[in-house]
């Protein structure tokens, strides 16, 4: 019976054939397997790199994003010859260059309920390097319709987190988390920072468990949650109680309401675009301009505008002008919506108006020589 494997493939896999429970035959299940990986960022690089270079014969890379300057921190895939390329295309480039024995599909469009089903569907193994609760609800829900384990993982400044759900009818994550949380309780990456190996090793940790679960070698994270602390090498290990919440996922749903995203968003909030924002600074109007990034994303560029980083606002609302219109920026509009719908619930302000985009509109839109970060 000829082997299924090539010359090539018998010398790039000689340590798993040899590795004692594994072998030929776990190996020929990775090389039979078709994974999903949900997100080419922090936790998406390392899981591309190792599945990859385990031998997955097929990889469906997600991503609708491009690459950042910011992004090199800890996304170590790319460098600075890819900055504003899709992942999705540079990833496949360089991982066929690591292992060209593997399939890639790249899907450079954002996953939604609309779609999900489709692109998910036939897939062994669902892994979840998304940044955000609505897409995880998202992800839980198609793997129980679908009946396909979910590799979970999550990062925040210091600490990590590794599951694996709803594998041969283990908890979801609905049971770790049934109802998400307020939409301003957990800062993003951008507002909270995270450590840059911090993604690296739990991306590993989430390889580690695909491949567990793909070839039934080892003891999967099914039913527990692995928890890290980088910055004291602290673990933990938690129980997940089987609260039966999939019985509730009986079809998909608009998850940003369900996380009340789009009240987030908060659509009567005022906001100007980047190129009103032009035109009141090209007529010299009377603005107050406020910038509420960190110093440091300041020095790397800016709008002249005052700064005041958004952990200083509550300190400083007396250099807030309340006789004229003030706009707000960050880096995207995220911490400038937040903060322009905190001033408004809390202080009374009724002149402020969110820049749509942030700087990052303007150096797409108005200036192209500005650095991106």
């Amino acid at each position: 019976m000829p082997t299924p494997f090539s010359p090539e493939e018998s010398i790039r896999y000689s340590r798993h054939f040899v590795l004692p429970d594994f072998g030929a035959e776990a190996q020929l299940k990775l090389k039979k397997s078709k994974v999903a990986v949900i997100g080419a960022g922090g936790l998406g690089c390392p899981v591309l790199q190792y599945l990859t270079a385990a031998g997955i014969g097929e990889i469906k890379i997600i991503d609708h994003d491009v690459v950042s300057l910011s992004n090199l921190q800890r996304q170590i895939l790319y460098s600075i010859n890819d900055l504003n390329k899709p992942k999705t295309t540079i990833a496949a480039e360089k991982l066929k260059c690591l292992n060209p024995n593997i399939s890639f599909h790249i899907i450079a469009q954002k996953i939604n309920f609309h779609n999900a089903l489709d692109l998910l569907n036939g897939v062994d193994v669902i892994v979840d390097c998304t940044d955000n609760f609505a897409t995880r609800y998202l992800l839980n829900d198609v793997s129980v319709l679908l009946n396909i384990p979910f590799i979970y993982g999550s990062i925040f400044r210091y600490e990590g987190q590794v599951a694996v759900f709803n594998y041969k009818g283990s908890p979801t994550y609905r049971d770790l988390y049934p109802t998400p949380p307020a939409p301003d309780a957990v800062p993003s990456c951008e507002e909270g920072g995270v450590l840059g190996v911090l993604p690296g090793i739990i991306g590993i940790m989430q390889a580690n468990e695909t491949i567990k679960v793909l070839t039934g070698v080892g003891i999967p994270l099914a039913g527990k949650l692995f928890l890290l602390d980088s910055a004291s090498m602290e673990t933990q290990m938690i129980h997940i109680p089987n609260q039966n919440q999939r019985e509730k996922v009986l079809g998909l749903i608009n998850y940003d309401d369900f996380c009340n995203i789009s009240s987030k968003k908060n659509k009567s909030m005022k906001e100007v675009t980047v190129q009103e924002l032009k035109a009141l600074k090209d007529s010299g109007a009377n603005f107050q301009l406020i910038d509420v990034r960190e110093p440091h994303e300041y020095d790397i560029c800016n709008l002249e505008g005052e700064l005041i980083p958004q952990g200083d606002i509550p300190h400083n609302i007396d250099k807030i002008a309340k006789d004229k219109q003030v706009i707000i920026h960050c880096r995207s509009g995220a911490r400038s919506g937040n903060m322009v719908k905190w001033l408004e619930t809390n202080q009374g302000f009724t002149n402020l108006y969110n820049l749509k985009g942030g700087i990052l509109a303007w150096a797409n839109e108005i200036d192209k020589t500005m650095p991106s970060y």
